[in-house]
């Protein structure tokens, strides 16, 4: 017989591993699962209801938000302002933090960073969609929280994940004690306990980059991918190309299957184009847990400074080995990406 381990279990039976907590994170991990099931039934009913579509009106980073994008915002603020766990919320959709201070709310311990809905230019196309969270402790002492608690390393977190709106809903999470992932049983409507123990391998045959964007990318990108492509049965190139535009569904495949995952600088995004604190940094925390490496090709995104809540970074992450190529070839080819890095880095930019 089968013994199905749900969610809310497998947390609770993992909250030891947290001796300063009190149960906090754990009830905060139920919320965003909640919020995620609520996500989970809107996208699987888009096509039958007006949900599809751009709402008419842009987020912070002036991009056309979609009906779904804006629900799916409200749900996991709404979750998490009313679990009574979480202080600050960070979003993609929104331009300023949210301060939570209600009755409930006012010792929180936590601030949540997410991306409610990843990919959201699939939405129209059924195309797998995501979310993605991080969670960090407080560190201000006093009755409320502040600004600065948002601005924490990546190697602050204490725990982050994502889940996956596809042909089955899947939420992946870590604590920083290895990474797990659960799948949606809509017979119990319970995540079940499906990927124990998830590990990517060192090596990968999956490239996913927007080549279409091949003109603009640094010297040492443009070298990997043709690294990539070239054919060396010894090494088993050439790899695989598969990008689907959401960050989330390229990163899931990639972790089971193996492969690398990069979104460099480019002339039109010179710093980047994805969200350090809401995408990199949560995905890195993920990637690293299951045995793999992320980097913005030169410098650990783990250890990259926060300046701004929306700040942007380039990205290289997944198997191993495959990113220690892409290091390589971004120092020999594209060296003055790296001196740029290292000069924001001193003036602390």
């Amino acid at each position: 017989m089968t013994v199905v381990q749900t969610l809310g279990q497998f947390i609770i039976e993992k909250q030891k591993d947290f001796p300063y907590a009190k149960g906090e994170l754990s009830r905060l991990l139920r919320d965003i699962g909640i919020a995620a099931k609520i996500v989970n039934r809107e996208v699987n009913k888009a096509g039958l209801v007006d949900i599809l579509g751009e709402i008419g009106s842009v987020n912070t980073h002036g991009e056309s938000q979609k009906k779904l994008d804006v629900f799916a915002n409200e749900q996991f603020i709404s979750a998490l302002t009313s679990g009574g766990e979480c202080c600050i919320v960070v979003s993609e959709e929104n331009d300023d933090p949210i301060f939570i201070d209600n009755e409930i709310s006012r010792d929180a311990k936590y601030i949540v960073a997410i991306d409610p809905l990843d990919g959201s230019s699939n939405i129209d196309v059924n195309v797998a969609v995501g979310t993605i969270f991080s969670i960090y402790r407080r560190k201000s002492g006093g009755s409320c929280a502040t600004i600065e608690d948002a601005f924490q390393k990546g190697t602050e977190q204490v725990a982050a994940g994502y889940v996956v709106y596809g042909s089955s809903a899947m939420l992946v999470y870590t604590t920083g004690k290895g990474v797990n992932g659960f799948t949606l049983d809509p017979s119990i409507g319970e995540f079940c306990l499906s990927h124990p123990e998830m590990r990517i391998p060192k090596d990968g045959y999956i490239y996913s980059i927007n080549e279409g964007n091949y003109i603009n990318f640094p010297d040492g990108v443009k070298k990997y991918i043709k690294y990539c492509q070239v054919n060396d049965p010894s090494t088993h190139r050439p790899y695989s190309s598969r990008y689907i535009g959401s960050m989330v569904a390229d990163l899931h495949r990639n972790i089971i299957k193996g492969g690398i995952f990069i979104y460099p600088t480019t002339a039109a995004a010179p710093k980047g184009k994805l969200r350090l604190v809401y995408e990199c940094n949560p995905m890195a925390f993920i990637i690293e847990q299951a045995g793999g490496r992320a980097t913005d090709g030169f410098e650990r995104i783990l250890e990259k400074d926060v300046n701004s809540l929306h700040q942007r970074s380039a990205i290289f992450l997944g198997s191993e080995n495959m990113v220690v190529k892409a290091e390589e070839m971004m120092r020999d080819y594209s060296p003055e990406v790296g001196k740029v890095v290292d000069i924001k880095k001193a003036a602390g930019a």
